[in-house]
Parts: structure tokens; sequence; C-alpha cells
């Protein structure tokens, strides 16, 4: 039998997201940094960590991603994610638990047209010759410090970043509800490497991922690409199974 998250989105909605509606158009952010690190967690709350529409992974992960965007329409800005790792059906996802972003205009348009739970906080990415770290500070508390090193040039094409389901609530003709919207963004590459993750702090309660426990690194890697965020093309009922209540909204 498939296992099932079983988190109640309840107490989440307050805080996540609104979307005034779906019709977002696509937006390139070029020469965007992207740095993501996957580790292995502990699977005694591995169910607990994801809406019932979501399978977990075997074994569980989480991954932290970074993006230093220099440019957008509402100036540079930098954003960092904690994804819990999943499946939709049968596709590999990332569960958004929160994220910190370094501008309240970035902040206030990925919440609206991509359903970000967007946080306030310092975020840094930074690359050096022997490694590129990343982090995070909120109220002067460091809550996020993640890094690759020893990075190694690779293809872009050797990069799989899997999509976003971001909870937001949503509004549409019938009313407001809390919907998991697919953001599966697309990567022009200019350059990328992979190396050995590091995870030097993080702080579950910062990121909504209380009983995160990473136990063991996979892989990091880190891209300049030029990063599109899409149209939003489909959307998923939290508390139901993604194969039967995933729907195409256009895109």
């Amino acid at each position: 039998m498939p296992l099932f998250g079983v988190r109640d989105v309840g107490p989440l909605l307050d805080g996540v997201a609104v979307m005034p509606d779906l019709a977002t158009e696509p937006l390139t952010l070029p020469g965007a940094d992207v740095l993501q690190a996957m580790f292995e967690i502990d699977d005694a709350v591995m169910l607990e960590l994801l809406p019932k529409a979501l399978h977990p992974t075997i074994p569980p992960t989480v991954t932290f991603v970074l993006w230093r965007c220099p440019e957008s329409p509402v100036g540079p800005f930098n954003l960092a994610q904690v994804r819990i790792g999943c499946r939709a059906g049968v596709r590999p996802r990332g569960f958004l638990a929160a994220s910190r972003c370094d501008s309240q205009a970035a902040a206030d348009l990925l919440r609206a047209r991509w359903g970000f739970d967007c946080r306030p906080g310092v975020v840094r990415l930074r690359r050096y010759h022997d490694r590129v770290v990343g982090s995070v500070v909120v109220n002067d508390e460091t809550v996020l410090q993640v890094g690759l090193v020893d990075p190694t040039p690779i293809s872009g094409g050797d990069l799989q970043y899997a999509a976003n389901m971001n909870l937001a609530r949503v509004r549409r003709e019938s009313g407001e509800r809390p919907l998991l919207v697919q953001v599966d963004p697309e990567y022009t590459f200019q350059r990328a490497d992979r190396g050995r993750a590091t995870l030097d702090v993080f702080v579950p309660g910062a990121w909504q991922a209380e009983g995160v426990r990473p136990v063991y690194p996979v892989a990091a890697s880190h891209s300049r690409c030029d990063l599109t965020l899409p149209a939003i093309r489909f959307v998923t009922d939290p508390e139901r199974p993604a194969l039967q209540a995933t729907e195409h909204v256009g895109g």
C-alpha cells in the first residue's frame, strides 16, 4: 500500500500566501544563482510533514534551495526555501515548508503569483573558490547555513530540480480555498557544479519543519542560469490524493 502524508494543513493556513487568481504570466529572472543541497532525514515523522495529497520519498529527504536573483521587476532579491521531498502521484516534487526573502517587494510578488510562503530574513549566497555557502539570519539568529564543498563542473543538463508544491489560499469563482500550487521553473544554464553537501546550522522551528532531522548528506549543486517562473498549470486539493485531485488550470 502506498504511504500518504497525514499533516493537517489547517494550522498552516493563517500564514500562507493568498493568491488573488491563478492567471500568472511567466517571469524570467536572468543571471540567477541557484544552490540546492539535499539530505536524507530521520523517517520517524516523515508522514507528519506532508499533506494528505502527497507521498513521502523513500528514504525521506529535505532540500535546501537558495536563489540569488540580481534582476527582477522589483529589483534584486535573495530567496531561501526548505522543502520536504515528496511525490505527487508518481512525479517527484518538493513540498514547501517555508521560505525566507530579503525583499518585501519580491516577497509580495512571489506570494501573490506563485504561492510562496515568504517570510522576512537576511538571505546570503556566496561563491568561493572551494565552496558555495548560503545562510539565513532572522532576528539576529542564524537559522540556516548550508553549502556545497569542492565544486566540480558539470553540464547543466545533468541537473534536475523538482517542482514545488506550494500551499496557498487561492481565490476562485467558487470562493477562497486552500490548494497546493505546482511551481515548476524552467532553467537555461550558463554554468553548473556539483559537490558535497554541508549543513552547519538548521533551526527547524524557523521553517515550519519541526521534527525534520537531517541525518545524511546526499548531494549539492550550484548553477548560474536564467530562471523562469512559470504560468500556473496544475493545482491539487491538499486533502485528497494527487492522482484524484489534481486540476489542470491552463498554461
